[in-house]
């Protein structure tokens, strides 16, 4: 009887043991399972899209991803949120997976709101007119501006009495889809402003400018002057010796500027006429603003131009470059040089 009665609880340990430990297993098999799953590279071919939707459930972004057949085990998914308490934290927006991305790596992904960003490029150069245009074409831009006049425009971006031309730095600005041209114009014109300054608190001494913007005005002149980077501080001091000896900068982009939608690719003589504040062959000294956006490298010009006596400048047509004289005389065998053809009224 004794042996029994030690016997009994034996037994009875032992096979209540076997259940605790079939069902350590099986919890064990499921863990490396879901691990598994998890960790393998969801079912992509090529890149894909994802949106997310406001107020969108884990739940419905696992099943959604096992409909598209990129993920067979959405449980899992919703599992690992819960365990990780992030399965209401999930951020909307759209998202780009590229292949080989794994279901954790996307949890981790719309958990920290990484959405796809979209580019668009501001070029040097560029008019506000030609800005504008390309930020109502962009198909991830959402249009909030109620008009497009410039002065409309400043005022609607929390800038009233800005000239708008010039205004915004041109760069490549990345953003996610949806949003705004609004901020998108802030953001240009704040980088703008930083550029501006960081610049203008180095520049040379002795310039004939009054403030920074007048220096963004002529980095304007630089940038659509000349596209040869080792002519910008060229440039810059012909037309900085030209203020100082309060000549007229007779520059031929300010007139085209002015001619604005009529200019039909041919600056005529007739032209250089124009009644317009811009027109740098009829008025002294800088135009009214900016006549494009100019990049960093035209603003440094503008802020140290090259010292020398060159007082004219003339295209020579080989690749985009000048010839720089120092007379006038000198000046006119240039442009006998380079520029004397049968073109009408030259």
């Amino acid at each position: 009887m004794t042996y029994f009665r030690t016997a009994l609880p034996r037994i009875k340990w032992r096979l209540l043991f076997i259940p605790v430990v079939i069902i350590a297993l099986a919890g064990w098999w499921l863990y490396q399972d879901v691990r598994t799953q998890l960790d393998t590279p969801l079912n992509l071919d090529s890149p894909a899209q994802f949106v997310i939707a406001p107020g969108m459930p884990l739940r419905a972004v696992a099943e959604e991803m096992a409909a598209r057949g990129w993920f067979e085990h959405p449980r899992y998914l919703q599992l690992e949120g819960r365990l990780r308490g992030v399965e209401t934290s999930i951020k909307a927006g759209e998202y780009l997976l590229e292949p080989g991305v794994t279901a954790l790596s996307l949890l981790d992904m719309i958990v920290a709101g990484r959405v796809a960003q979209h580019a668009l490029t501001i070029p040097e150069g560029w008019t506000f007119r030609q800005i504008i245009n390309a930020l109502h074409a962009h198909p991830h831009l959402k249009r909030t501006l109620h008009s497009t006049t410039p002065a409309r425009v400043m005022l609607e971006i929390g800038y009233p009495g800005y000239a708008a031309e010039g205004r915004f730095f041109p760069d490549t600005y990345y953003f996610p889809a949806g949003s705004s041209d609004r901020d998108f114009l802030r953001r240009a014109l704040k980088r703008m402003e930083t550029v501006l300054n960081e610049e203008w608190e180095t520049r040379a001494p002795g310039l004939p400018y009054r403030s920074s913007y007048q220096a963004l005005i002529m980095a304007s002149l630089i940038e659509k002057e000349t596209a040869v980077p080792e002519e910008r501080e060229l440039v810059a001091g012909v037309f900085v010796r030209r203020l100082e000896q309060n000549m007229k900068l007779q520059t031929d982009p300010t007139v085209i500027y002015a001619l604005g939608d009529s200019f039909d690719g041919d600056l005529r003589r007739r032209d250089l006429k124009l009644d317009s504040p811009f027109n740098t062959y009829r008025y002294r000294g800088l135009p009214p603003t900016p006549i494009a956006a100019a990049g960093r490298a035209a603003i440094r010009a503008a802020l140290h131009p090259a010292p020398g006596e060159s007082l004219y400048f003339v295209a020579t047509g080989d690749n985009g470059g000048h010839h720089f004289s120092r007379s006038l005389a000198e000046h006119n065998q240039a442009v006998a040089k380079y520029q004397l053809n049968d073109a009408d009224e030259h």
